[in-house]
């Protein structure tokens, strides 16, 4: 099994509407996709001494390599973009790939 795994830190004045809009739009729309088989979102509670806004890991789950490669070449840039254009600059994302043993 392969975890995509994109962490977020977003800015407290948009928090709500992003957490809204990333359970009522953002995630659907990656699932529908069908490039995953499930995912979760998870709000991280552990902070930084000098951290502020809000932290998620949101993990979505393939069954292969060639799935995840395939949403990124398909799918990814269009999705990536819809949220630059709404939130822009009140986010920072960074991605990792993990491999369920």
């Amino acid at each position: 099994m392969i975890i995509y795994n994109v962490t977020i830190n977003v800015e407290d004045d948009i928090h709500e509407a992003w957490l809204e809009w990333m359970l009522e739009q953002h995630i659907p729309d990656v699932m529908a996709t069908n490039m995953f088989l499930a995912y979760k979102i998870m709000r991280i509670i552990s902070r930084q001494e000098d951290e502020t806004g809000q932290t998620y890991a949101i993990q979505y789950q393939t069954e292969s390599i060639d799935k995840y490669n395939q949403y990124q070449q398909e799918f990814a840039p269009a999705l990536q973009a819809e949220t630059q254009k709404k939130f822009g600059g009140k986010f920072v994302a960074f991605r990792t790939l993990l491999e369920d043993l």
